[in-house]
């Protein structure tokens, strides 16, 4: 690495940290506000408070490390061309095409740590930090959906007219077995309890019906054990679930939700398609920045900055709408997550052509 990759990719990093410092610091400040009233009718301690946002930090820091990363590097090579540093450098023979590398591996390097953090380590603090907001912030969670159906197996189907998530128990149950179109077997209960001893459902006034062609045996009876696959915890509160779940207990849960035929698993598809595209995003905005503020203006570096604040307000508005779209079943996941990153690398091959040679 030459000594302009470090002195550049020393600025980009450090402008980096300094951004990401003092916007979440910002946003920090401005929650503690918000809750205070909050923190003070639980009587939480400082120790408590601190906790919380020692998981709440690093969560927002990487939530918006496209946008600090394109900020940063607009702020920096803005800077270098107010000093005329950029036009010595090309001057000097070197192409913009080279002067791009350091920039791209000051992006890689905080694209890789931005995944390591958003698929293994950021879950973990989630787990801490939603189930504090749940005991803190949110009302308490009470199961209001009725006429549950999920399917539960290859041929199962399950339905439950009413849950009590207070003491775990389910009303009017019933399990049909299915093969294609016919009707095996039916199991129906007035109630579904759980036992956490056993990690088991119990049946309760059960009454079995199986079905053999023609022939049809009926069996009773007061109580029965039974394993289903469904947990109480599929009927507890949901309440930011994706956010807590690592990349391979991501994909787990969206293949169990596909095995039960569930319909609302878009947003974990959201979820997992973002934490990939993510990197891809701090590539294309590190470009885009150091494009629109490589050119030395009369203003100084105020224009660029204020340009990439710009851009940067147009990306996250094109996000939170294609992401929209999608959670309501209007878009594939996939393509809601990418269109973003489609549309703004269109954007930096177009404003590649200007900038200085």
């Amino acid at each position: 690495m030459k000594i302009l990759d470090r002195y550049i990719l020393k600025k980009f990093l450090g402008a980096y940290v300094f951004v990401v410092a003092i916007i979440v610091s910002v946003v920090c400040i401005i929650d503690i506000t918000e809750k205070n009233e909050k923190f003070i009718a639980h009587s939480l301690s400082g120790e408590e408070i601190l906790s919380y946002y020692l998981d709440f930090f690093p969560y927002i820091a990487n939530m918006i490390t496209p946008i600090t990363v394109f900020i940063a590097v607009v702020f920096i090579t803005a800077r270098l061309a107010s000093h005329t540093e950029i036009i010595a450098i090309l001057s000097s023979g070197v192409s913009f095409r080279r002067l791009m590398v350091p920039y791209l591996i000051g992006a890689i390097i905080v694209g890789a740590f931005s995944f390591a953090l958003n698929g293994w380590i950021i879950p973990h603090a989630n787990k801490t930090r939603i189930a504090f907001e749940l005991a803190y912030f949110e009302k308490p969670y009470t199961h209001n959906e009725r006429n549950i159906h999920v399917k539960v197996g290859p041929e199962l189907y399950l339905y439950i007219e009413s849950y009590e998530n207070n003491n775990q128990k389910g009303n009017r149950f019933t399990l049909e077995k299915i093969d294609g179109t016919i009707l095996k077997e039916k199991l129906s209960a007035e109630q579904l309890v759980w036992n956490p001893e056993k990690e088991s459902w119990r049946l309760v006034n059960w009454k079995r019906r199986e079905f053999a062609g023609t022939v049809e045996k009926i069996s009773y009876g007061e109580t029965m054990d039974t394993t289903l696959n469904i947990k109480p915890k599929d009927f507890e509160n949901s309440y930011k679930m994706y956010e807590t779940f690592t990349l391979p207990e991501l994909d787990e849960f969206i293949r169990l939700l596909r095995s039960r035929g569930a319909d609302d698993i878009e947003i974990y598809l959201i979820e997992k398609y973002f934490r990939f595209t993510s990197p891809f995003a701090i590539i294309i905005l590190t470009f885009i920045g150091l494009i629109v503020s490589a050119r030395k203006t009369r203003g100084g570096a105020g224009f660029q900055i204020a340009l990439g604040f710009l851009i940067a307000f147009i990306y996250i508005i094109f996000f939170i709408l294609t992401r929209s779209i999608a959670e309501v079943g209007g878009m594939d996941p996939a393509l809601a997550v990418w269109i973003p990153n489609l549309i703004f690398a269109a954007v930096g091959i177009g404003l590649y052509k200007t900038v200085p040679r």
